[in-house]
């Protein structure tokens, strides 16, 4: 039988769906590099035929060592991650070890700075951008580009630490906000793992005005998409596209939805540069996640791309919505055996999905004027939704029951979540409608179960 290693991290698809469909392919065994969840675990253990523990992780060469050693005492025959701040470690672990891996070009898909030179290089539409060392630097930049500016961490993920400036003032504040906003996402484990020193690596870019006008004949979607794919042996495999929600300032993700209801031909043409963007990182075998920005007259800007899927309930919201298993294909792929990829992107759904992340903001962004006591269980939530709607939580990501909700923080990105949850409706126009009214509504609904 296979034996696959699965190097855990913070970060990825929750444990109960992925672990399961990597065991599907063979024996599993988890290198835990951090504490695993404790919840769900009835639901995740079981698929694990082995667990060690590293309570001090190394890092850099070391942690690569680390990897390839327990990879050999298991032979496995294949390794693998799904979190961000582990895919180039193991990377080079795979290298070494002669498996199938994302290749040398992970580091262009992990170093923002790296990815958007390649992208310069190879004419892949992108935004105005510079590498930012220093205030001087930052400086620099706001005289070079037309503010609004977006400064953000060259290896970060989550949308953690990212800063919009507005003009030269706000240049020293912002400078030393992402210094907070990186020490906040390392005390939580949102921090490269290989790399050393990145949180010294940042850049600036300009903020393209994105629009839906001439890309949606329905209101109340996000200006920006992402597609979901697989590179294998080198070739792209684009799988779906993932609409959004807009988002709450500043850029924090609150809704992804499937299918897209954009026009078939405009899909297309985001699924064409999509590719021009994951070819020019030189990939050879892993899971991505491509960000676009959309402007009107047909034009879009690549934002970036990543070397694995999208976190949260990305994967299993493709897999209810299209049918096919994202993680199961990818971890075929890396065992070396027969994968059926679509020949074209799928833009059809048999059912609409979404992955909603709960934050005290509304859908418009505006902040909570109050701080009810956090009791997700208490909520009746079918009193928000739509008839034939459903909503599951996800355990991983709860906040914990009976503390004040927190202020929301335009600055800490995903770490504003109190909760994500697996939206599924009977068509596209009903999943907008219901996400809308669960950020809408949960304040109130959560005063309504404490009364």
């Amino acid at each position: 039988m296979n034996r696959i290693l699965y190097v855990y991290v913070k970060g990825g698809a929750p444990l109960e769906y992925a672990f399961p469909r990597i065991a599907a392919c063979g024996e599993l065994h988890v290198l835990a590099l951090a504490p695993l969840p404790t919840t769900a675990a009835d639901a995740w253990r079981p698929s694990c035929t082995s667990i060690e523990l590293v309570p001090e992780a190394p890092r850099g060469e070391e942690l690569v060592e680390l990897i390839v050693e327990y990879a050999k005492a298991i032979g496995a025959d294949a390794v693998l991650t799904l979190s961000e701040f582990a895919v180039l470690a193991v990377a080079h672990a795979a290298h070494r070890l002669g498996l199938a891996g994302a290749g040398e070009g992970i580091v262009r898909a992990r170093d923002k700075r790296l990815m958007r030179e390649a992208w310069a290089a190879a004419g892949v539409p992108i935004p105005g951008f510079r590498r930012v060392d220093s205030l001087a630097d930052l400086d620099a930049a706001l005289a070079e580009f037309t503010p609004p500016l977006l400064l953000k961490p060259a290896w970060g993920a989550g949308s953690v630490a990212q800063i919009v400036l507005d003009s030269a003032a706000d240049a020293a504040p912002a400078w030393s906000e992402i210094e907070r906003g990186l020490q906040a996402g390392s005390r939580v484990g949102m921090n490269e793992l290989y790399a050393a020193d990145t949180d010294r690596d940042r850049l600036v870019e300009e903020i393209a005005q994105g629009s839906t006008e001439g890309w949606y004949q329905e209101p109340g979607y996000g200006d920006y998409v992402s597609v979901e794919g697989i590179v294998a042996d080198g070739v792209y495999r684009p799988l779906a596209i993932t609409a959004k929600l807009p988002t709450v300032p500043s850029f924090v993700e609150v809704a992804s939805t499937s299918p897209s209801v954009m026009p078939v031909p405009l899909q297309r043409r985001i699924e064409e540069v999509s590719r021009q963007a994951v070819d020019a990182l030189g990939l050879e075998n892993c899971g991505t996640h491509t960000e676009l920005k959309l402007m009107k007259d047909g034009e879009l800007v690549v934002i970036e791309t990543a070397a694995r899927f999208g976190g949260l309930l990305t994967t299993r919201q493709v897999h209810e919505v299209f049918g096919f298993d994202p993680i199961g294909m990818l971890v075929r792929q890396l065992l070396g055996e027969r994968v059926d990829y679509p020949e074209v992107m799928l833009t059809d759904g048999v059912r609409a999905a979404a992955s909603v992340a709960v934050v005290p903001a509304d859908a418009f962004g505006v902040p909570w004027r109050t701080r009810p006591v956090w009791n997700p269980q208490a909520v009746d939530w079918q009193s928000l939704l739509s008839p034939g709607s459903t909503i599951e939580a996800v355990p991983a990501f709860a906040m914990p029951a009976g503390q004040p909700v927190p202020a929301f923080d335009p600055a800490a990105g995903s770490r504003n979540w109190l909760g994500v949850y697996l939206l599924s409706a009977v068509d596209a126009a009903t999943l907008q409608r219901d996400c809308n009214a669960v950020l809408n509504g949960l304040e109130a609904a959560l005063h309504r179960a404490a009364s």
